[in-house]
């Protein structure tokens, strides 16, 4: 297996080129749909982390202990929800058979006790800005030669990034991977 390898920043005229390389997804097709996002994803991931943390940071800025206090909820909760993931039997058993579950529950969780201190809507400018910004990006932006030949690459395995592990990890890339097994099956066996 490759080692992991963090893609480059991507050029801002690559990154957004003009509105010739946008187009609106076909709803109807939401496989085509995935697709585009995906692969966006893997192509323009240190592009998005770094929207992401500036955009995080200037919420921070606006409102520093709303984000200290939230995130120190949220980092809270999490420690708490892996501890008990581990150490509980039951937990642990849910956590398996359930994780998207799990994950509302810790997330749900953490919405109250911010709530509580008062730092909701710091926190979720901070979290849903970024997202719905990456979101939409990787939902209109057109995809290049580069891009597919980046991702072709990455499903194959011989290059490994941090977005294309959590991908994986979400189950996002798991046919890709089926289908060039599947190729390198049958090309053995001719």
């Amino acid at each position: 297996m490759a080692r992991v390898e963090v893609t480059p920043l991507r050029p801002w005229d690559d990154f957004f080129p003009g509105w010739d390389r946008f187009a609106k997804p076909d709803m109807k097709d939401t496989a085509k749909w995935n697709n585009r996002v995906v692969s966006n994803l893997l192509y323009y991931q240190t592009n998005y982390l770094a929207v992401s943390v500036c955009v995080f940071l200037m919420v921070g800025f606006l409102n520093p202990l709303g984000m200290f206090t939230a995130m120190a909820v949220v980092s809270g909760v999490f420690l708490c929800s892996v501890w008990a993931g581990e150490n509980r039997t039951a937990i642990r058993n849910f956590k398996r058979q359930n994780p998207t579950a799990f994950m509302i529950a810790v997330m749900v969780t953490s919405y109250v006790f911010i709530s509580l201190l008062g730092s909701v809507m710091v926190f979720m400018t901070a979290i849903t800005l970024p997202l719905t910004l990456v979101l939409a990006h990787s939902s209109f932006r057109l995809r290049n030669m580069k891009n597919k030949l980046e991702n072709k690459i990455e499903c194959s395995g011989l290059k490994r990034s941090p977005m294309g592990l959590f991908l994986e990890s979400l189950g996002q890339q798991e046919e890709n991977f089926q289908k060039i097994q599947n190729l390198l099956e049958s090309k053995m066996k001719e």
